[in-house]
């Protein structure tokens, strides 16, 4: 893990730079009559490499499971930044239907994350299921966000757009949120559920090979 430390840092700096050049270019604005295909495949090419990677790699694989559950965790603490939607609708630059289910969705992920973290922390009966439910609820809150976004946004497929000029998911800043923050932290998301489902997936060998020992050992 240390020594693919620098790795990791580059790989995430030079995709953040990717994501800054592409949105001063204007390169993930769709534009009227279009389909929002530069933001959409900004978002599923770098969930499609890194599954391309856990399941072709092994040494990526060990890398993905030896990161800390607990820093993933409040990780998602920085979902709170969401709440700038809701600013942003305050102001009549981004449309109810998506900043209300956006903003709201990610105040609750980020403001629940240390409380998860300190149930971890404590290893309590019901850490498991907390941590289970702060990811799958940021799984669906991003799947919101982005049919909402979708939906409002000034393409083809807008058919809620709304003809007042407003900001756009498309330019920068708010472009680094779908190219870069929402694939990151849903890879976040996906790393946490694999790591506890093969976790509970050994817990559960080892309870049965316990089991069939003592059955054995009680039979001889």
């Amino acid at each position: 893990m240390t020594t693919s430390r620098p790795i990791l840092v580059a790989v995430l700096g030079a995709w953040l730079l990717m994501a800054l050049g592409a949105g001063h270019a204007g390169l993930f604005e769709a534009g009227p009559g279009r389909p929002p295909l530069p933001i959409l495949i900004a978002i599923v090419a770098p969930l499609a490499l890194f599954a391309l990677l856990y399941w072709g790699s092994l040494a990526f694989q060990r890398l993905v499971l030896g990161i800390d559950l607990r820093f993933l965790t409040v990780m998602q603490s920085w979902r709170v930044i969401g709440v700038m939607f809701l600013a942003f609708y305050a102001f009549g630059l981004l449309p109810g239907l998506f900043a209300w289910p956006a903003g709201v969705g990610d105040a609750i992920v980020g403001f629940s994350a240390p409380f998860v973290l300190r149930a971890m922390m404590r290893a309590g009966p019901t850490w498991r299921r907390r941590v289970i439910w702060l990811n799958v609820g940021g799984l669906v809150d991003f799947a919101v966000a982005l049919a909402t976004g979708v939906l409002t946004s000034p393409s083809s497929v807008g058919w809620f757009a709304e003809p007042a000029p407003r900001a756009s998911l498309g330019a920068l800043p708010l472009s680094l949120i779908p190219t870069f923050a929402v694939p990151l932290w849903t890879i976040f998301h996906v790393i946490s559920l694999v790591q506890l489902h093969r976790t509970e997936s050994r817990q559960q060998n080892f309870t049965i090979c316990t089991h069939a020992l003592d059955t054995a050992r009680a039979s001889s």
